[in-house]
């Protein structure tokens, strides 16, 4: 995600320093002109939009930590990871003790969106941040939802988790029903052809569908990354007092799924576990 994201802000024109943990993923990064930075606190210095992309709320605070050398107050700091609210409450608080103008930014969209700069970005932050990072979020997003000015209130944040929940239920749907079908002796890609072009297909759906159908697991969103995010649905929903019978139940599926070594695969991966062991007993 973050190296599409990288080049797509490339194509737009703009300077770019890129770094990563993993020095190897960055690397490639200098093809499209990007500046590959020893550091976090290089990247970072004299920049005015920072960009995170991490898999989680503790890897975004300790690039931020790394990054702290180069750090300067009025910085905007767009935040488009998927941490969670308790996260997205302390990475704000850490922009406060840092000087940063945070946005909260978790965007949706997979690495073929990122790529073409099709993302769909949450936003919340200040006017101030708003204007002085519109020219990066043209270059990634397709859309983007400003939703308030206190990012600290984390409502992109919210909203996003709100919206993987109808992704990781869907995609789940999809994978069980195929499943269902082939169990009882259907051809496997009835159901996706039966719903096509009805009110209950969807675009989403049917690419899923497609994948599922084809053997195709090329990790788009990541199995292993939709788990944590259903961990974290889980965990905000309760703190909410929301009880979600099916995503507790989607989140012990993928668990499942990433334990029988599907983890590196795209989440429609989940077909894989359907089957149970004592199946045709």
């Amino acid at each position: 995600m973050g190296a599409g994201m990288a080049r797509s802000l490339r194509r737009a024109g703009l300077e770019v320093r890129v770094w990563n943990r993993s020095q190897d993923k960055a690397a490639p990064l200098a093809e499209s002109g990007a500046t590959v930075a020893a550091t976090a606190a290089e990247a970072v210095r004299d920049a005015d939009v920072i960009i995170t992309m991490l898999t989680d709320g503790p890897a975004v605070l300790a690039a931020m930590n790394t990054a702290q050398a180069g750090l300067a107050d009025g910085q905007v700091w767009l935040q488009t990871s998927t941490v969670g609210v308790a996260a997205a409450t302390e990475l704000a608080a850490f922009a406060e003790a840092n000087g940063l103008d945070l946005v909260d930014a978790p965007v949706l969209g997979t690495r073929q969106p990122a790529e073409a700069g099709q993302l769909l970005v949450f936003a919340a932050g200040s006017d101030r941040a708003r204007e002085q990072a519109a020219d990066a979020l043209e270059a990634v997003a397709a859309r983007t939802v400003w939703l308030d000015t206190d990012p600290a209130g984390a409502a992109a944040t919210r909203l996003k988790l709100v919206v993987n929940s109808w992704v990781l239920a869907t995609v789940t749907a999809a994978a069980e029903a195929i499943s269902l079908a082939e169990g009882l002796g259907l051809e496997k890609g009835l159901f996706a052809r039966t719903i096509a072009g009805g009110g209950l297909d969807s675009p989403y759906l049917q690419a899923k569908a497609a994948a599922i159908l084809n053997g195709d697991f090329s990790p788009n969103f990541g199995l292993a990354t939709a788990a944590k995010d259903a961990q974290l649905i889980l965990s905000d929903g309760e703190a909410a007092g929301v009880r979600l019978d099916m995503l507790a139940a989607v989140a012990e599926r993928f668990q499942r799924a990433v334990k029988e070594g599907h983890g590196d695969k795209d989440l429609s991966a989940t077909y894989l576990v359907a089957t149970t062991k004592d199946a045709g007993a």
